[in-house]
């Protein structure tokens, strides 16, 4: 009987001793999870621009969320990297090419985003992106982003597209050209991590 005693006893600290040292091996990649992510630094908030022009059409626009910032996304097909121009930089108002018509845009801060490509074909003037004035990118969702607030097209004059895209505040941001698109990220702080 003591014997048996022995044993359950034993098995019952071995189990709590174990169980007890399970909990932080578990909770380890959690925490390691929620650590500070280093975060791409010095991107400022100034004006950022590319003269080149680019025939090729824009086709879409597109959004993603990333550890350290939003993402817009033009997609212009046919573009090489260089060729396609851009101008990027905060503004106190958006408004449409051509008719200077003002589009109310939500957030704490407005980055206009012009594309050096049309949103037609310069061929036939057929409309090649499916967007309206002062509306919302059509199929873009940025419900639970960190950083984009709102985004509203602002039309397309003379071979460029303009694109109003609200922020939560003045914050830094990067614009990458791709080989058929360009990227527009959008810090979520200024902090190096998030």
């Amino acid at each position: 009987m003591v014997r048996t005693r022995t044993i359950w006893v034993t098995a019952a600290v071995m189990t709590a001793t174990l169980g007890a040292a399970a909990v932080p091996a578990e909770a380890a990649p959690v925490a390691a999870s929620r650590a500070a992510v280093a975060c791409p630094a010095g991107w400022g908030s100034l004006d950022k621009a590319d003269t080149a022009g680019a025939t090729a059409p824009v086709r879409n626009a597109r959004t993603g969320q990333h550890d350290c910032h939003d993402r817009l996304v033009i997609d212009v097909p046919g573009a090489a990297a260089g060729e396609l121009g851009y101008s990027v930089r905060y503004v106190d108002g958006l408004y449409q090419d051509g008719s200077g018509r003002y589009i109310p845009v939500g957030g704490g801060a407005i980055l206009e985003v012009r594309v050096n490509a049309p949103a037609y074909a310069p061929d036939t003037g057929a409309q090649t992106y499916p967007a309206r004035i002062a509306q919302p990118l059509p199929g873009v969702n940025i419900t639970g982003y960190r950083t984009f607030r709102d985004t509203r097209y602002a039309g397309s004059f003379e071979g460029e597209t303009r694109i109003g895209l609200g922020v939560r505040a003045r914050l830094p941001f990067r614009v990458q050209q791709l080989d058929g698109r360009l990227v527009v990220d959008v810090a979520h702080s200024w902090t190096a991590t998030r």
